[in-house]
């Protein structure tokens, strides 16, 4: 390694060998970016979870809830305008989720997910119960976030593809607040099958050192490859 500079001197190095050390230098620096990014993941997610963890639970609130925190809301389904989420899997079972809006004492407008039922492999338009008057549910607030690819049209009859707001804007108006509840308990709350996806930060620590092991690897094989390719050049003058 001591003659590490004088190997890379333009006179001694030919276009192969600087190719050589461009591309692994490439790797290397990939590698420890990389590292870096899931390292700091790991830390964002400790804070998101410390959040969820601190989040009060809150009663028929007035102001968008908190990520992640309980809510109790009162008010009464609106049936009419119920839609239901495709391809959802509890237990090992095929069916939807069922969508319906709540109006609240103060003209709250909120999306609640009330829970799995089975549908099997049936195209069928499914149809769940919803108790009349006044209801109580509970569960877990989740903000919108970006919807994901989505291939075709979202709705399709009573049945949507992916979570979003939009299906409803057009014949009741704006929700109040952006995002929607996960129903745990209350009136009309079916099988819960819904999970916050939030990976653990050990598991994007492992990453960063996975990624790190990488640019460690990359690194070696620069040198030690780098020194016989301009060994074996040398030998050819």
């Amino acid at each position: 390694m001591s003659n590490f500079n004088h190997m890379i001197k333009p006179s001694d190095c030919p276009a192969r060998i600087y190719g050589w050390y461009v591309f692994w230098s490439a790797i290397v620096i990939l590698g420890l970016f990389l590292g870096l990014w899931q390292w700091e993941r790991a830390n964002d997610k400790r804070e998101l979870m410390a959040m969820r963890d601190a989040a009060p639970t809150l009663e028929e609130p007035t102001e968008t809830p908190m990520e992640g925190g309980r809510v109790i809301l009162r008010g009464d389904y609106l049936e009419q305008y119920t839609l239901y989420l495709d391809n959802r899997i509890a237990n090992g079972r095929l069916g939807v989720a069922v969508l319906t809006p709540l109006r609240d004492a103060y003209g709250q407008l909120w999306l609640i997910q009330r829970g799995f039922i089975e549908t099997g492999a049936s195209r069928a338009p499914p149809s769940a119960p919803t108790p009349e008057g006044v209801v109580e549910v509970s569960g877990e607030w989740q903000d919108t976030h970006g919807e994901g690819q989505l291939f075709g049209v979202n709705q399709e009859g009573v049945r949507l593809q992916q979570m979003s707001l939009e299906p409803w804007e057009a014949s009741l108006g704006p929700f109040s607040h952006d995002g929607w509840l996960h129903a745990e308990h209350g009136a009309g709350v079916f099988t819960p099958w819904w999970e916050a996806n939030v990976m653990p930060p050990s598991r994007h620590l492992g990453y960063a050192v996975q990624w790190w092991g990488l640019a460690l690897a990359a690194l070696v094989v620069m040198l030690l490859g780098g020194q016989r390719l301009i060994r074996d050049y040398r030998v050819r003058q």
